[in-house]
């Protein structure tokens, strides 16, 4: 039998075919490749941006979940100290990378406030991958211990009497150790004098300097009050802290002021879910490493957990909740 010739269109076929073929083929080998790629995450040094000094009890929080998620991601994960701001330029500064995975920053609440009080560079809902919350600080007044006060109640009456001679340090203007004092002033109708600082380092040195009788800070000074360096005054959480069971809260003693402030680990817009997932992981195991609930409970920090899904959801209610404090206390930005 004799075939008959080929025709250009038989030709166009048969080598559409083989295209076809071919295609089909490589089709699995690009998907590996692709899923190849994804496991590979992290490949290489992870940077962390620590948004407060060197040394202080955030750092040393944020360092031991970082030693313990490198052991988890098997990748080194390497704090990156930006202080100032109110910690707020950690967020800064990670908004403009590459929202690879390899540069992720702590997200304090203050990120969610300073955006109603002043104009900044990142919208902190738009702007940010939220992957992981993982504890959270406990807020407390201390005085120094030659101030003409010893309770909470004595040193109302003083600012009272001294209206705007009361100096206290926070950690920066718009922050929670500022913005929870300036709220509770006003509910007791005293007016004081912030003084701002780079972090609680400074605001002690200060304080056992005899430049300040006051300061608004974290429970990083819990070892200073059990030295007999310094004088608790009050919490500011809505319970007692287990390590100072006589010392009251500032609403049992009779004003309604509460703050509490989780805070966890975030990533800028855009990021790979696949990849938020293998990071959120590695947060979430460093919760059950010792050392670092060992370095949790040297600071009387709390676990307080939530995935993605959650952290993310948690975030638009406070940004929320945020513009309404600024705006009560009249701190909110003019438009």
């Amino acid at each position: 039998m004799t075939l008959p010739p080929a025709t250009p269109l038989n030709r166009r076929q048969t080598l559409q075919g083989l295209a076809a073929s071919v295609a089909s083929m490589a089709a699995p080998a690009l998907i590996s490749r692709a899923a190849w790629a994804q496991d590979k995450f992290p490949s290489k040094p992870i940077s962390l941006i620590v948004p407060w000094p060197a040394g202080g009890p955030s750092d040393a929080v944020l360092r031991a979940f970082a030693e313990s998620a490198s052991r988890a991601l098997g990748v080194a994960v390497v704090p990156d100290n930006k202080p100032g701001a109110g910690g707020i330029l950690g967020a800064s500064a990670m908004v403009t990378a590459k929202p690879d995975g390899y540069t992720l920053t702590q997200l304090p609440l203050g990120i969610y406030r300073l955006p109603h009080m002043q104009k900044t560079n990142f919208d902190p809902i738009k702007d940010i991958t939220h992957i992981a919350c993982l504890t959270g600080y406990t807020f407390c007044l201390a005085a120094s211990m030659d101030a003409p006060f010893k309770t909470l109640q004595e040193m109302v009456a003083y600012a009272k009497a001294n209206p705007g001679k009361l100096e206290y340090g926070h950690t920066g203007t718009g922050t929670t150790p500022h913005l929870a004092i300036e709220e509770f002033s006003q509910k007791a109708g005293m007016v004081l004098n912030p003084i701002p600082y780079k972090g609680a380092a400074e605001i002690v040195q200060a304080l056992l300097g005899g430049h300040i009788r006051l300061m608004s800070s974290t429970t990083e000074i819990f070892p200073l009050v059990k030295e007999g360096k310094l004088r608790l005054l009050a919490t500011l959480g809505s319970k007692r802290t287990k390590a100072f069971p006589d010392v009251p809260t500032v609403k049992e003693s009779g004003w309604d002021t509460i703050s509490e402030s989780p805070f966890g680990i975030g990533g800028p817009k855009g990021m790979d879910p696949a990849v938020v997932r293998v990071l959120n992981e590695a947060l979430r195991k460093t919760l059950d490493d010792p050392k670092v609930t060992e370095t949790l409970d040297r600071f009387h920090q709390p676990v307080i957990y939530m995935n993605s899904e959650d952290y993310t959801k948690y975030a638009q209610r406070t940004f929320e909740a945020e513009r309404a404090t600024v705006e009560r206390l009249g701190l909110a930005k003019k438009t």
